[in-house]
């Protein structure tokens, strides 16, 4: 799971700045109504469903805002970030040491 919220931070940083001012909006409009919920910061692990596993509606950490905003557009930014690291894992930093994707 922290591999995957590290890996999105830093595909949604390039992927932020891609955008133009309208093609954002609706992405900031799906965080700010998510702001609204009531939410415990929980950085325990947790082990989810693939595709479009989420932490309990109630726990997560700011990433999981991102994560959510995204479906809310009908993205699934686990499995966008699964898939491309399956083809290109290689390119991936190897910074937990490990062989392979998760399955």
């Amino acid at each position: 799971m922290r591999k995957l919220l590290y890996i999105s931070l830093l595909i949604l940083s390039h992927v932020g700045f891609g955008q133009t001012a309208t093609g954002i909006i609706p992405l900031y409009e799906a965080a700010m109504n998510l702001t609204a919920q009531h939410v415990k910061y929980d950085p325990g692990y947790f082990a989810i469903a693939y595709p479009n596993g989420d932490v309990p509606a109630d726990k997560g950490v700011c990433t999981d805002v991102i994560i959510r905003a995204y479906r809310k557009l009908g993205i699934d930014l686990q499995k966008e970030v699964h898939e491309d690291m399956v083809r290109n894992f290689d390119k991936y930093p190897k910074l937990w040491g490990l062989k392979t994707t998760d399955k």
